[in-house]
């Protein structure tokens, strides 16, 4: 079978779309992406790793929610520059197969909605689903794939659940879906993620095409087909990044990239790897709390302990424990885009070491290979790879997907 061709919305820095590259079974028709960071590193990874030459045209940096000029092209814009637009790629490749993709997730995760004064029901992100519905209606490809955190299922920022409205919507323009979502939640540690990561995968396929198959082809890709690329075990933080070299506490400041640490470099280099700049009191609560859990003390687990700490060390109240080392042995926790902040919840959990997680480190936890080398500041690639899907668990999807349409007959 000739390759699939697909296009990814919301493509940020590429997890997705490094995923189905990586099956070998995809040609990447366009990636649209607002963010002028991880569109820059999308099109350096589309022309190292992928060998598009063109990839400064198949990258689309780009306001999705202007669906028209996405379409048609723009020219001169003060922010986004010039392009064909999506239409003309995708008529040069002569037609789409699958769209991939899904719309920023903070509006929906509950723990944005907690931190917002008013639940996330003002944000403009609630709504951006709909510009992905566009672009579905007017390509209308085979198939498609939308992610998205689980918190989607029960948010609503209008008199409606949000997921109500996209699971009409999607029903509206010809796709078929499954009916209980809640079964669409992916724990991605059964596919080789070693980090405690549930999202919601929609697949969904054109019911024109499919006609009166598309309802179990739809449970067919979450029950039997996606199944198969289960991981035999989960994968531990040891295994994800215990061969790294060591960065060890130093006494004064360096700067490499222009970025400040006061650790050790890491020997030998590896792309990435460096750590981030640590006080001293951080580096002092970060070997208490390592050497607590290596000693087998464990004064500081409960979450009222950590809790206890953080006032006394910092002055300040907090109804979240801030502190949380990542232990070896299991899957770390999540990898959030809130990374960029701070990393107190991801602290290293070697205590000679007294840092918490590099680019490198937190790109391991999302399956990202080390021949992705990311380019920008530190506070832009924590941001970006905490908001990508983990690589591997989006190949498993791939590989789901290219069954579905080859043992279809599409």
């Amino acid at each position: 079978m000739a390759k699939i061709k697909a296009i990814d919305l919301f493509a940020g820095c590429g997890g997705l779309m490094d995923g189905f590259e990586q099956s070998g079974h995809y040609d990447t028709i366009a990636a649209v992406e607002w963010e002028k960071v991880p569109c820059q590193n999308l099109e350096n990874r589309l022309r190292t790793k992928w060998k598009y030459s063109d990839a400064d045209q198949r990258v689309l940096r780009f306001d999705i929610q202007r669906t028209d000029d996405l379409f048609k092209g723009w020219t001169d814009d003060p922010v986004y520059g010039s392009s064909i637009g999506l239409d003309k790629l995708i008529e040069d490749a002569d037609g789409i197969d699958v769209i991939i993709g899904g719309p920023p997730c903070q509006a929906y995760s509950i723990a944005g909605r907690v931190r917002d004064e008013h639940g996330m029901k003002n944000d403009y992100r609630n709504y951006l689903f709909e510009s992905y519905i566009k672009v579905l209606e007017r390509y209308k490809p085979k198939a498609f794939l939308f992610e998205n955190v689980p918190g989607i299922l029960s948010a609503k920022p209008g008199d409606r659940p949000i997921i109500d409205i996209i699971q009409e919507s999607f029903e509206t323009v010809g796709y078929h879906i499954m009916k209980d979502l809640k079964k669409a939640v992916i724990d991605f540690t059964e596919y080789g993620v070693p980090q405690n990561r549930k999202r919601v995968i929609i697949f969904g396929v054109r019911k024109d095409l499919f006609k009166e198959n598309s309802e179990e082809i739809v449970k067919s890709f979450y029950f039997s087909v996606l199944s198969k690329y289960k991981s035999s075990r989960k994968i531990t933080v040891r295994e994800a990044i215990g061969d790294l070299p060591k960065l060890y506490p130093q006494e004064e400041d360096s700067k490499y990239n222009g970025a400040r640490t006061r650790h050790s470099l890491p020997d030998p280099m590896v792309a990435n790897h460096v750590a981030r700049w640590q006080s001293d009191r951080d580096v002092g609560i970060f070997k208490l709390l390592t050497e607590d859990i290596e000693s087998g003390r464990n004064k500081y687990v409960s979450i009222s302990a950590l809790k206890e700490l953080y006032t006394k060390m910092t002055g300040k109240n907090s109804n979240v424990h801030k502190y949380h080392v990542i232990k070896w042995d299991e899957p770390s926790n999540l990898i959030p885009a809130h990374l960029y902040k701070d990393g107190l919840r991801h602290i290293h959990p070697d205590s000679s070491q007294c840092r918490t997680l590099t680019v490198r480190e937190a790109a391991r936890l999302q399956t990202f290979a080390d021949d992705y080398i990311f380019e920008g500041s530190n506070m832009e690639l924590y941001k970006m790879i905490g908001n990508a899907v983990p690589s591997l668990a989006a190949k498993c999807c791939a590989n789901a997907v290219y069954d579905i349409l080859t043992e279809n007959g599409n």
